[in-house]
């Protein structure tokens, strides 16, 4: 059994927990938007494949969350899952940006 006080442990439980915490919030946001909001400047279908992707974004995230936990938080995460989810999550900002600058105007 490792020692659960290694620099590397720490490491990851101090960066990637709060990381998985965010991608978390930031995919239920987006979620709600989509699910409750008709967005003007996007067809029913593109909006309708984002919510996917987003649905299915939270589906890997659970998955990683509960590895992590189940591991003792002792396993990382790979730069080629990370990544999508980042651009997801920029892409959703993005749309909850110019759906909240459209709806002042």
């Amino acid at each position: 059994m490792q020692d659960s006080n290694l620099p590397g442990t720490e490491l990851l439980k101090t960066v990637l927990e709060p990381l998985l915490e965010d991608f978390d919030y930031w995919f239920g946001r987006s979620r709600n938007l989509l699910e409750t909001e008709q967005l003007s400047f996007m067809s029913h279908q593109e909006q309708s494949d984002l919510l996917l992707r987003v649905k299915q974004a939270q589906a890997e995230l659970n998955t990683a969350k509960m590895l992590f936990a189940a591991t003792d938080q002792q396993v990382g995460i790979d730069m080629t899952t990370l990544a999508p989810w980042h651009q997801l999550v920029t892409q959703c900002w993005n749309v909850a940006m110019r759906f909240h600058r459209e709806k002042e105007g």
